[in-house]
């Protein structure tokens, strides 16, 4: 007895190519995206360190001395004020009136020295500063030079951080030498400072009173000055070859090379919003300070950073070079590979990291760039097994972090050169695919076909 057997075939879905290629094409997009994912570990590292770094930093500044400020010299001199309080009785009140001075003329030198701590650099310097001067009193007429209280009056340097003074002070007024001590009396200007007794009596406000004094004191990248004179000059030189000159007021003249900088600030009687005696100071001296910042030459995690904020450009680029040669030597790239390349791509920022806490940026950045890309391009040669596309790889890595590393450089100009050039690369990626059939490469090229 005879079976008949019959077998049923089953069709196939079959997908055409042109969805094979939109959906790898769907598949790099979402890995692109993914491999971002890792950069943003590496940003927050890279503000990890550097915050690290600051700390070093004020720890060593705390333990040395601050950044500092000098203002003045200033006298205070109370008065007793009579009013009459709602009851109509009389009550005296302690009040006190601040004289500066008419000519002050400021010289100094910074000399910068490094302090190393642990891996980092902490910038430091030494200031010898040499004032001199007059006062020139002119008491209001609302206040009766009969309740000044002159016995009490105190001549005042306000300085930030004391712990950065390294010989004792000694101010010449009036031909005589005093020393001045820690603490300021109320009313000052300042918080914090040095003082002595001013010794000035009824006929001494009618003349004018010279000082002079010399300051060596220390601190920690700043110098500021607030300029509490009638009319001032200050001249500052060092052997620091990286000046940023700071505050309101730029100086008046400055050589800057790379034997150190020069730098001299003037001001005069209508720059400044106050007079050389004031009764009530209501303006903060922080709104009219100026001074000079020792910077250091770079700034390693803030390039870093810089670099990380282009790694959808190195990612996305890369992916899609991949892609496209891909298409072009018909030998596909597993997805797994993708993500291999992508991370060689987001270590080359750990590397940057690492090296430029060691090196200088420019040389750290060159390292890993070189170790990156001869890593793709070895690994591009093992799977399409030609040199030809490897040498392909190089180049293309290679001006692609070169034009990265101009874009880190560049500050006003960087959004201007960056758009230029990636309106070259899109155009050159255009132009690289222009042969592609992107719906089946056994039909030719469809421009072909049409024409």
């Amino acid at each position: 007895m005879e079976q008949n057997t019959s077998i049923v075939s089953i069709p196939k879905f079959q997908i055409s190519y042109g969805t094979k290629i939109l959906i790898k094409g769907i598949i790099t997009g979402v890995l692109i995206l993914v491999m971002l994912i890792p950069t943003i570990f590496i940003a927050n590292l890279v503000s990890e360190r550097e915050k690290r770094q600051k700390e070093v930093v004020a720890e060593v500044s705390n333990k040395w001395a601050t950044s500092q400020t000098i203002t003045g010299p200033y006298i205070v001199i109370p008065y007793n004020e009579t009013t009459v309080d709602d009851k109509k009785n009389a009550v005296v009140i302690r009040k006190s009136v601040v004289i500066l001075p008419e000519t002050l003329n400021v010289q100094g030198n910074l000399l910068p020295e490094k302090r190393k701590r642990s891996i980092y650099t902490v910038l430091l310097y030494r200031s010898n500063l040499n004032a001199e001067g007059l006062f020139k009193p002119v008491i209001p007429s609302d206040i009766n030079i009969e309740n000044l209280l002159l016995n009490e009056a105190r001549l005042c340097i306000g300085i930030n951080d004391i712990k950065g003074i390294e010989e004792k002070v000694s101010i010449n007024f009036n031909g005589k030498a005093y020393e001045l001590t820690p603490g300021l009396p109320a009313g000052a200007i300042n918080s914090t400072g040095l003082s002595c007794n001013a010794y000035i009596t009824r006929e001494g406000l009618n003349n004018e009173s010279s000082f002079a004094f010399n300051l060596k004191i220390k601190g920690s990248e700043q110098l500021h000055f607030v300029p509490l004179a009638g009319n001032s000059s200050f001249a500052l030189q060092s052997l620091w070859p990286n000046p940023s000159f700071e505050g309101n007021t730029l100086p008046t003249e400055r050589t800057v090379s790379e034997k150190g900088f020069t730098a001299k600030w003037n001001f005069n009687k209508a720059n400044l919003p106050f007079n050389t005696v004031i009764k009530e100071f209501n303006i903060k001296e922080e709104s009219f300070a100026f001074g000079v910042s020792m910077v250091q030459p770079a700034d390693q995690y803030a390039k870093t950073m810089r670099s990380v904020k282009y790694a959808i450009l190195i990612i996305g680029l890369t992916f899609s070079l991949f892609f496209i040669i891909e298409l072009m030597q018909k030998k596909p790239v597993h997805p797994v590979q993708y993500m291999l390349v992508g991370l060689a791509l987001v270590i080359f920022y750990s590397l940057l990291l690492a090296f430029s806490e060691f090196i200088m940026f420019n040389n750290a950045y060159l390292i890993a760039a070189m170790a990156t890309v001869s890593l793709i391009s070895l690994y591009t040669k093992s799977h399409f097994a030609s040199w030809k596309v490897a040498g392909v790889f190089a180049l293309v890595l290679g001006l692609l972090y070169g034009f990265i590393f101009v874009l880190i450089q560049l500050e006003d100009t960087a959004l201007l050169v960056g758009s230029i050039g990636l309106f070259a690369v899109l155009a050159i990626v255009m132009y690289a695919s222009r042969n592609i059939n992107w719906y089946n490469p056994s039909l030719g090229n469809p421009s072909t076909e049409n024409a």
